[in-house]
């Protein structure tokens, strides 16, 4: 009896070993399910690896009138949202109430000098006005290198003295670079979800529109801002306008006329706007178009406007300082408009087809003026 159960456990391992063997040189793949079993599903961490492209849009929409003051009486329902011809979901909304990460980007090369005594005033208008009750703010500050001064705070002191001993560097100016650091700070706050809007992402530039010496493209940088939700404002320095303020440093004339401006009269009856002038020289800028094929064409160069077709592209606002609007007249304006405008979130139906995705924000109103993102650009992941 004995003899024949140790037959039994024999043949017994000798199945078991050749099942194993077997196994070991089995095709690698999905393995048919048995009739009656669920097909086999792919692990979650497996899952997690396949996904890219756009999981949620989070943007601001700015809404005026024919006279150009803020709409605030909309409602989610008055808005219609088109993702490459596609009606989107509204999954969030709301009027001027989600905190704000706020970073600030403040140029301080020695070509503004003259102007860094007024922009040191400004720091109790990044914190009341811009950032608010609830936001945060970093600032960061840039000309041959990017240096990051304080990092994000609740605590509108420590945000208002880092302004206030701003000093003056080299003469250079890595603007895309710079961007670059704030687009990637802010895309290291809490993502925001269809049940957490969390935080508005804003990057707010005080600079010239002159870059010199970044390896960041700005078409590069754009396309981020735009997947990780960031917003542009721009506060634009004239090189000019401080010359006109410094100590005269030759005896060259000083021009009449801002950056991008020429002093010669241009059409009838229209004034000379750096658009303007470029179109009446055959060159004409279409701002959009320029946004939308920087974040095509990452490798190629923006030479004119860069600050115009950043905030273009993801929702924002340029503000000249040249005439009578001062660099706190300009932040003052943004900080009103941030906080009265519109935030809309959608989970986009096709978010990981590869290419540009065209949005359209439109409301059932007449004589408005919308201002949105114009869209995103969704590349294949690496690897």
């Amino acid at each position: 009896m004995k003899k024949k159960t140790g037959k039994h456990a024999l043949l017994l391992a000798a199945l078991l070993s050749a099942a194993g063997a077997l196994g070991a040189q089995a095709p690698e793949g999905p393995i048919a399910p048995s009739p009656g079993r669920p097909v086999q599903q792919t692990p979650p961490e497996a899952q997690a690896k396949l996904k890219f492209g756009v999981g949620l849009v989070d943007m601001p929409v700015t809404v005026r009138n024919a006279k150009g003051g803020m709409v605030h009486d909309l409602e989610a329902k008055d808005f219609h949202i088109t993702d490459n011809g596609i009606e989107q979901k509204i999954s969030h909304f709301d009027l001027g109430g989600d905190p704000v990460s706020v970073v600030i980007l403040i140029e301080t090369s020695s070509r503004i000098e003259s102007l860094l005594p007024e922009i040191r005033k400004t720091g109790i208008l990044f914190t009341q006005t811009v950032m608010g009750p609830y936001g945060e703010g970093a600032v960061v500050n840039f000309n041959d290198s990017v240096d990051k001064l304080q990092d994000f705070t609740t605590n509108a002191d420590a945000i208002e003295n880092t302004v206030s001993q701003l000093q003056t560097g080299t003469s250079g100016s890595k603007l895309y670079d710079a961007v670059a650091v704030g687009v990637e700070m802010l895309s290291e706050r809490p993502q925001p979800t269809p049940e957490n809007p969390g935080r508005r992402r804003v990057l707010l530039i005080v600079s010239e529109a002159k870059d010199i010496g970044s390896e960041t493209k700005l078409g590069e940088v754009l396309r981020k801002a735009q997947l990780t939700n960031v917003t542009i404002y721009t506060v634009g320095l004239s090189t000019t306008r401080a010359e006109m303020r410094g100590k005269p440093t030759d005896t060259q004339p000083q021009p009449i006329t801002p950056p991008g401006i020429s002093s010669m009269p241009g059409p009838p009856g229209v004034a000379p706007t750096p658009g303007v002038q470029a179109a009446s020289q055959g060159g004409g800028a279409d701002l959009l178009a320029l946004a939308v094929w920087a974040v095509q064409h990452i490798g190629g160069e923006v030479k004119d406007r860069p600050l115009e077709v950043a905030t273009t592209a993801t929702g924002g606002e340029y503000i000249s300082t040249y005439k009578d609007r001062s660099i706190e007249k300009a932040i003052d304006e943004i900080g009103g408009e941030l906080h009265a405008q519109y935030t809309i979130s959608y989970a986009p139906t096709d978010g990981s087809d590869l290419g540009y995705h065209e949005i359209k924000v439109q409301v059932d109103r007449k004589n408005m003026k919308v201002r949105a993102r114009p869209g995103y650009y969704v590349a294949p992941p690496e690897g």
